[in-house]
């Protein structure tokens, strides 16, 4: 039998100049059919991720809410308490990202999947290769967004009448009033704001907000800007915040 170390005795010895590696990025996957779980979770957790399965909805706000993933893989076709109310629930305490499977082929379900607050989706079927390519692209877009992750912490705050942009704080208030808003309604709103006189065309702002890596419709951009203008209450008539510039894309400021 191996003796212990006594009291005061030597110690394990430790690496000097090594650093603890980060913890592995936690997604969680919230499916109703079992197979498909599994086979998400066994991939997700092959390409070096920590993976999560839950199979309803009610289970699903519950895990997200004490295991703070940071990703959401959310089944919009659940039983009991269905997707679009989970990811619903879930934008009220995490700002993860959420990327919605759907096997619905009607086009508004996507979109009020995204209209409250979802960032990205996959329609059945799908590829295991194609569902982590995702998760991977969501991923490396920094919280900031790349077009103001530099020297943002240098930028003043930009004012547009009743409402305030600050770059360096990552914040928007509006009245006074702090606006809760997604990752990528913020990161839009901050891509705006920095250069206001500027029309962006949907392809710059997928570029600028998702990324170079992503790939999907551009009328994404169209269903986040919608929600966002909701938030402020911001009339797309009159664009008061956000102007529409018709055949080119958005800008910031009055029309």
């Amino acid at each position: 039998m191996r003796a212990s170390a006594p009291a005061g005795g030597p110690r394990p010895a430790t690496l000097v100049g090594v650093s603890t590696p980060p913890p592995p990025t936690r997604v969680l996957v919230i499916e109703d059919e079992k197979t498909l779980a599994g086979m998400i979770a066994a991939y997700l957790t092959n390409a070096g991720y920590q993976a999560t399965v839950v199979h309803n909805g009610t289970d699903g706000v519950l895990a997200a809410r004490e295991q703070n993933p940071d990703v959401v893989v959310l089944d919009l076709g659940l039983p009991g308490l269905e997707g679009i109310e989970v990811c619903r629930q879930i934008r009220t305490f995490s700002d993860c990202y959420v990327l919605v499977v759907t096997a619905r082929k009607d086009e508004v379900d996507t979109l009020i999947g995204l209209s409250v607050g979802a960032d990205d989706y996959i329609t059945k079927p799908f590829s295991m290769r194609e569902l982590v390519a995702r998760v991977q692209t969501v991923l490396r877009r920094p919280r900031t967004g790349p077009a103001i992750a530099d020297n943002a912490g240098d930028e003043p705050a930009r004012v547009f009448g009743r409402l305030r942009v600050d770059p360096a704080g990552q914040r928007v208030h509006l009245d006074g009033t702090e606006v809760a808003l997604t990752p990528t309604e913020r990161d839009l709103l901050m891509v705006l704001a920095r250069r206001p006189t500027m029309a962006f065309s949907r392809a710059q702002l997928i570029q600028d907000v998702w990324g170079p890596d992503w790939f999907g419709d551009e009328h994404l951009v169209d269903v986040h800007i919608a929600h966002l203008r909701r938030k402020l209450g911001d009339d797309p008539e009159t664009g008061r915040y956000i102007t529409t510039v018709r055949g080119v894309g958005y800008r910031m400021g009055p029309g």
